[in-house]
């Protein structure tokens, strides 16, 4: 049984005790992976194509929205289009807060109108404000460790009593800093509170992620964004013991490499013709947005059109 949210989209109608909730995702003895979303339309194509929880990602949510991952979207903006994907989707969200958009007032506003919004938790990255793109320059300051404890346990106080994930996100290995300085902060950031550590990366490999693992010994659950060091295989992950992996961004950069490809061919060919048959169908995007629920709607709403005769 489907119902359909205030977006349109459909999602399948089930009880919230049988839903799969990101906190038994993350703290599962299995390795699970969550997908990236940016809107409501991916956060559906994600969960109809299984994925049991969703990425509500900056990078990709800002690059849809025309601006740089760099803190230039507000988290007003970011609320409502999480808003959006969780009426969309059924399965949990877990959104990436950036830094926490300041300092710990704003981080324990930004989460508490998400969670009101429809997340089932948040990441929080250890940076100052404003946060630029992981991958992009060599200018990462981070935040001092007492100033980022005291925004996380800010957001744990204030969504404490709540079933809301906090992931704490290490960012000194990108910052250039060693094992140490990263293991560190993540002792202290599993001390304020915090439910799960991501550990990043901007290496082309998995060496440094693989050693940390190692030293953390599984002492909180572990997430990871392998979207630099995209060859290793994944049952590298699961002997490592890491919970959960993140496919950061990939909806996003599909649909850049798609609709680009597109254009450029209804361009060059001057036709619609070549490109018909690789492209969705409109009966798929009628499906995916749950027109028939519509049309069921109307004949038990609106009174009957009589047909005039000829």
């Amino acid at each position: 049984m489907s119902y359909v949210g205030e977006s349109g989209l459909s999602t399948t109608a089930v009880s919230a005790a049988a839903r799969p909730s990101l906190r038994g995702i993350i703290q599962a003895n299995t390795l699970g992976f969550i997908m990236e979303a940016h809107d409501a339309l991916s956060a559906t194509i994600a969960e109809r194509a299984g994925f049991k929880g969703l990425w509500a990602s900056g990078l990709s949510i800002a690059s849809s929205l025309g601006y740089r991952d760099a803190n230039e979207a507000s988290w007003t903006q970011l609320v409502e289009v999480v808003e959006r994907m969780a009426d969309a989707a059924s399965i949990p969200i877990l959104v990436d807060g950036d830094s926490g958009f300041g300092n710990f007032n704003n981080a324990r506003l930004a989460a508490r109108k998400l969670f009101q919004h429809g997340a089932a938790g948040v990441c929080l990255e250890d940076k100052g404000f404003p946060k630029m793109n992981s991958f992009v320059g060599d200018r990462h300051p981070l935040a001092e460790i007492s100033e980022f404890c005291g925004r996380l346990r800010a957001v744990k106080d204030t969504l404490g009593s709540e079933d809301f994930v906090l992931v704490a996100r290490v960012e000194a290995l990108i910052a250039g800093y060693d094992q140490q300085e990263a293991l560190m902060r993540a002792h202290a950031y599993a001390d304020a509170g915090a439910d799960a550590i991501l550990i990043h990366s901007r290496k082309s490999d998995a060496g440094e992620i693989l050693a940390f693992a190692r030293e953390w010994s599984n002492r909180l659950p572990l997430v990871i964004v392998p979207t630099k060091y995209y060859r290793t295989p994944v049952d590298e992950y699961r002997a490592a013991k890491i919970s959960t992996v993140i496919w950061a961004n990939h909806n996003m950069r599909a649909a850049v490499s798609a609709m680009r490809q597109v254009c450029e061919r209804i361009l060059r060919e001057g036709t619609i013709a070549g490109i018909e048959n690789e492209v969705a169908t409109l009966d798929d995007v009628f499906d995916l947005l749950n027109y028939r629920e519509l049309a069921e709607a109307e004949t038990r709403y609106l009174p009957s059109v009589a047909v005039a005769a000829e």
